[in-house]
């Protein structure tokens, strides 16, 4: 954190996509308990993971075309520069926890069976994610309402592929997805999180850009902090999170960061762009100041502060994609 050479108020705070509300009072609960950022930020990332009613984070999650859900998360310590991620997780209540255990090892990223057998050794219990109302809508939709029973492999890449080539109908469905928070502690300190369960009905092993580092998620004590939802694939390859961040730094206001990560999409050459194009971001300066941006009209982020009873809701900027002026 950088010095104050004048009398410093720092203000502990939560900000968050529309879908982490839930858990903004846990974080808030948190820092009120003297806990840090990081502590703060799992607490509520773990309440979204445990929403049943949100279908792109946890428990409850829309599975892969064969029905399995598999969550991917990642924490970054803004003070450190820390960070710890996993994907492709089946069979595990919180990876927000995993990823906060990797982070504490030698590693970054554990994927699939290995991040598994990792959880399993550290003690992590294993549990059903798939609900019966999140296996009645796969079923509906890949598998046209076949009964309980029916082959979960057939015909899977023409199910994938149907699906692909429907997912601009697809987001407008699910309203919720991926979860994102960021806090600021009472030391100054910046924390974020991230958790979904990923592309509804994606190809088993598709990872987005929750888990990865500098594109889902990102947090530095010097500059501020960034995390995004949408359409990952877009997000790892602009290097959103990060960016927004490396432009704080440069000397642009958080404001003009976030807008400058949008801008950027623009330059993606990409056949699914015209259908598949989502990108979300929520983002905090290093002074306390939060924001939050999409490419789509009226979306929603959350921001409490320890004198707030409940969360505010804040519109988001919106800098839509097709806009190439």
């Amino acid at each position: 954190m950088r010095p104050c050479h004048d009398v410093c108020v720092i203000v502990p705070l939560v900000l968050g996509s529309a879908n982490a509300r839930v858990g903004l009072p846990a974080a808030i609960a948190a820092l009120r308990d003297g806990r840090s950022a990081m502590d703060a930020a799992i607490a509520a990332v773990k309440c979204v993971e445990d929403n049943r009613d949100d279908h792109g984070v946890g428990t409850g999650g829309i599975p892969n075309v064969l029905g399995e859900v598999e969550l991917d998360a990642s924490v970054m310590d803004g003070r450190t520069l820390a960070a710890g991620a996993v994907a492709a997780v089946k069979g595990y209540r919180h990876p927000i926890e995993i990823a906060r255990r990797v982070m504490e090892t030698p590693h970054v990223l554990l994927v699939g069976v290995g991040a598994e057998l990792f959880a399993e050794r550290h003690g992590f219990e294993r549990t059903e994610l798939l609900t019966s109302e999140a296996e009645a809508v796969w079923r509906e939709r890949i598998m046209g309402g076949a009964p309980t029973g029916t082959s979960l492999y057939a015909d899977s890449y023409q199910m994938y592929m149907a699906t692909v080539h429907d997912w601009a109908e697809l987001l407008h469905d699910r309203i919720l997805g991926t979860t994102n928070v960021i806090v600021r502690d009472a030391a100054g300190d910046i924390a974020s999180a991230v958790s979904t369960s990923g592309w509804g009905f994606k190809w088993p092993g598709r990872v987005g850009d929750s888990p990865i580092v500098g594109a889902g998620n990102y947090a530095d004590n010097r500059y501020g902090a960034a995390a995004c939802t949408g359409r990952g694939e877009m997000a790892i390859r602009s290097a959103t999170a990060y960016s927004i961040v490396r432009s704080m730094r440069e000397g642009l206001s958080l404001d003009e960061a976030l807008r400058r990560a949008m801008i950027d999409l623009r330059d993606l050459v990409d056949p699914f762009a015209e259908r598949v194009n989502v990108m979300n971001a929520v983002a905090m300066d290093r002074d306390g100041n939060v924001g939050a941006i999409s490419t789509a009209a009226d979306t929603f982020y959350v921001f409490q502060t320890l004198d707030m009873q409940e969360p505010e809701e804040r519109r988001r900027a919106c800098v839509p994609l097709t806009d190439r002026s």
